[in-house]
């Protein structure tokens, strides 16, 4: 369904009141509202006899219940939808609620999308799921909300430009190829480590994913590389190999000084080897940086890579 411009919402924004900065934990009501209209708008209605949508709404209550380690999330519930939905209406943990939006939409996006011509005439269906998940990141925004749900998982984010132009443009380059998925695989799991402030980790990730690209590159194009060789090594390998053109060698003199300074050093120093008798702390604007610059290192190279003849 369109999201209205309505007359309410533009007098909002004359008048400065939708939010310029987001923020992570307080998921507001209305924006909890919205997301149950989205989800009974793309899955459908539960009715009395079984369907898909009962199926589906029943398979979200039994994954929670045994993850959160409950027998029900609401007592005495009717449904299996009122079950969930009322708890995520209620729910004060915000990482619960978000837990709820992953998991029903990464069904919406896998599940349904792969039968959605049998969700077409059930009761209340008036979405695709691919409009379903525009809606829900859009009501994000507006919301001023900092998530945004991408290649299957909710993703923290901090700039909508550097989300726009950098990291979904990456999940991009990396969802579209077989080769690249053990690389995607650690950059979502960087984002997840964020997003729980596990900030060590995130720093771990975001290397891993930073090899791993060079290394499918090598393999790809049948380039000698070792499998324990550092990114310093992989990346003299990609350059000596002419992954990066000639003139944009000369042009950006220091493209290996930038790479190899970046993402390598900062998580070595960080958060890469065994912290003594000092506990060492991972400050959360350190951990934004890298896991941006790990992204546009990615694009960087991924494009290369493309280009490359």
């Amino acid at each position: 369904m369109a999201i209205f411009d309505l007359f309410s919402k533009r007098q909002k924004r004359l008048r400065g009141e939708f939010p310029d900065v987001y923020q992570y934990e307080n998921i507001v009501q209305s924006f909890r509202v919205q997301v149950v209209h989205i989800v009974k708008a793309t899955i459908g209605e539960e009715s009395s006899y079984r369907c898909r949508a009962s199926d589906i709404y029943r398979r979200i209550h039994e994954t929670l219940c045994r993850e959160y380690g409950v027998f029900y999330l609401r007592q005495n519930a009717d449904t299996n939808f009122s079950a969930v939905f009322d708890y995520f209406l209620n729910e004060e943990d915000h990482e619960k609620c978000l837990d709820i939006i992953e998991l029903t939409f990464r069904i919406i996006d896998r599940y349904v999308r792969a039968h959605e011509w049998e969700f077409r005439d059930a009761i209340g269906v008036s979405q695709t799921p691919g409009q379903a998940i525009d809606e829900l990141n859009a009501r994000f925004k507006e919301a001023g909300i900092g998530y945004q749900f991408e290649s299957g998982e909710l993703i923290r984010v901090d700039s909508q430009y550097v989300h726009s132009e950098v990291v979904r443009p990456v999940l991009y380059l990396l969802g579209k190829s077989e080769k690249y998925a053990g690389v995607n695989d650690e950059f979502l799991s960087a984002h997840e480590h964020y997003r729980h402030k596990r900030y060590k980790e995130c720093l771990n990730d975001c290397l891993k994913s930073f090899e791993s690209l060079m290394k499918a590159i090598h393999e790809k194009h049948s380039w000698s590389y070792n499998k324990n060789d550092t990114a310093r090594k992989l990346i003299s390998s990609c350059l000596t190999n002419g992954l990066v053109p000639d003139y944009l060698q000369t042009q950006f003199s220091s493209v290996r000084s930038l790479l190899e300074s970046g993402v390598p050093t900062v998580r070595n120093k960080e958060g890469g080897h065994g912290q003594g008798t000092m506990v060492t702390s991972v400050p959360e604007h350190l951990a934004s940086y890298i896991l941006h610059l790990t992204a546009t290192n990615l694009l960087f190279l991924g494009n290369c890579e493309e280009q490359y003849s």
